[in-house]
């Protein structure tokens, strides 16, 4: 008994304190998240700006021929080493018919659009800067489950895929110690009880609705 009361001592500062300093670590994730779900649930963007505001389009000669066929997200990787263009490849449209590839790029606050002609060895960059609003609509769908196995081809892609599976599991981690927390502290547990039980009805009636 003596143990776990001692346990118990330890646990709740220990509790305490990385509920505390892993909430602010996770904040602005949580922002991101909690800004560009309310424009995507509103189809609405502040100041509603032109998505697109410039657009820059350059063509220059790629120095090397493309390697082992078309087909894959390789060659398009050689195509990106080459004309000096990171981001995520969001897929590759092969055109045989008039020898081209045209590949798509996406990086926060960008869009770029790589068209390749394979037979004059060119390629056409359209690059686009998106506004704010865009970007953070990126980075809440990136890296996404569309086309799965070539998604998170860009570094920075699968750095942000693990910061958000870790904000996650970070927010797991609070909900569960938030409640220990509660429980904890007699004089918030009347409170904390009433806040829980709504929490659980309105859980289960949004439940209901939708199996119904």
């Amino acid at each position: 008994m003596k143990q776990i009361r001692v346990l118990k001592k330890n646990l709740y500062p220990w509790t305490r304190e990385l509920h505390l300093y892993f909430g602010l670590f996770i904040s602005p994730f949580i922002l991101v998240f909690a800004v560009s779900t309310i424009l995507f649930n509103h189809t609405f963007k502040p100041w509603d700006k032109s998505e697109v505001q410039s657009a820059q389009v350059s063509s220059l000669v790629i120095p090397a021929d493309v390697k082992g066929g078309t087909e894959g997200i390789e060659p398009a990787k050689q195509i990106l080493r080459q004309v000096n263009v990171s981001g995520e490849i969001g897929f590759i449209r092969h055109q045989p018919e008039q020898n081209r590839l045209i590949i798509p790029v996406s990086k926060p606050g960008r869009r770029i659009t790589i068209d390749v002609d394979l037979s004059n060895r060119t390629a056409t960059i359209e690059r686009k800067r998106t506004d704010i609003w865009s970007t953070l609509f990126y980075l809440h769908k990136s890296p996404g489950p569309h086309n799965a196995k070539m998604s998170g081809n860009w570094i920075y892609t699968r750095i942000w895929d693990l910061l958000v599976d870790g904000v996650v599991y970070l927010i797991l981690f609070l909900s569960v110690s938030g409640i220990y927390l509660w429980a904890v502290i007699k004089a918030e547990r009347k409170v904390g009880l009433i806040l829980l039980g709504a929490g659980g009805v309105s859980f289960l009636l949004i439940v209901f609705a939708i199996v119904a």
